[in-house]
């Protein structure tokens, strides 16, 4: 017999742990979305979890993740409702239960088109668009020539405290949580530097069957081509990445590369104007968690 409105608005909403993992990727399966058990590990590692489970027994009907990265800025993503409960408030509810727990803290999420008339009406407003993009790196198109001096080496230890230096710088905000985790994360990371300078890094990191291009930051648009360039060259997977809208130098270069994009969703802000940091060297996340 289905559960009435009423005992599903009673459902206790609860915090996931890595225990909730394969829940997790089975409701993202239930949506037609790819499992990415990998992204959910990290997700749920780094970030607070929330969902509900299935009065049936069967996992959750409904979860989500928040990632912190401090009073200034929150990041929810992986907002999902079983099939079986869509369109009965579900998502509203633990929107607003999300919201509850992190009153007065700027929030920022991926909508898809499906997701952003809700966040909306929950006060979210459009800043930009990002583009997901996939395909076979084919190096039919060259980097453009890069500032002079400028190289792009593998990233060793040693690096790590200028990373999170100009991940801080860049991204406005700190995600030492989350880059820390970056070496073991990522089957690959790269660095460029020039003049003995760190400009820009990025990581390659396994998803289902592609090679996630992500985080990428860079001084230029050059910078991070010959970044790509460099993750490109260390896998025989399919790429995928997600670049902002307005980088488009790079959006050119990588459809001309083989990399197009697939989807768009909106970025989206709450109690505040914009988000912190420098979007001009923000050229991919380290995940696009869109809900």
């Amino acid at each position: 017999m289905p559960i009435s409105q009423t005992s599903l608005d009673k459902l206790p909403i609860r915090h996931l742990t890595s225990d909730d993992l394969l829940a997790c990727a089975d409701l993202s399966e239930d949506r037609g979305w790819d499992r990415e058990e990998y992204k959910w590990g990290l997700l749920l590692a780094a970030g607070t979890g929330y969902g509900i489970d299935d009065p049936d027994g069967k996992g959750l009907l409904t979860a989500c993740v928040v990632t912190s990265y401090g009073p200034g800025l929150a990041a929810i993503g992986m907002v999902l409702v079983a099939e079986r409960y869509a369109r009965q408030g579900v998502g509203r509810r633990l929107m607003q239960h999300v919201l509850a727990e992190y009153d007065g803290t700027p929030l920022t999420l991926y909508a898809t088109p499906n997701g952003q008339p809700l966040y909306a009406q929950l006060g979210f407003t459009e800043i930009g668009r990002s583009e997901l993009l996939k395909g076979r790196f084919n190096f039919a198109e060259p980097a453009a020539e890069a500032p002079a001096g400028t190289s792009v080496r593998p990233a060793t230890a040693e690096d790590l405290q200028a990373i999170l230096s100009l991940d801080h710088e860049v991204f406005g905000a700190d995600r030492t949580h989350l880059i820390t985790r970056l070496p073991a994360f990522a089957d690959v990371l790269r660095v460029a530097e020039r003049d003995g300078e760190l400009t820009g890094f990025g990581a390659l990191w396994p998803n289902m069957d592609t090679h996630v291009i992500g985080p990428l930051i860079a001084r230029d648009p050059a910078t991070a081509q010959h970044l790509v360039t460099a993750l490109a060259e260390a896998t025989d997977r399919p790429l995928r990445t997600d670049v902002e809208a307005g980088h488009t130098a790079l959006l050119t270069w990588l459809e001309a590369n083989g990399v197009g994009s697939v989807f768009t969703t909106s970025l989206m802000v709450r109690s505040a104007p914009d988000l912190p940091g420098d979007a001009n060297r923000r050229f991919a996340p380290l995940t696009v968690a869109a809900g």
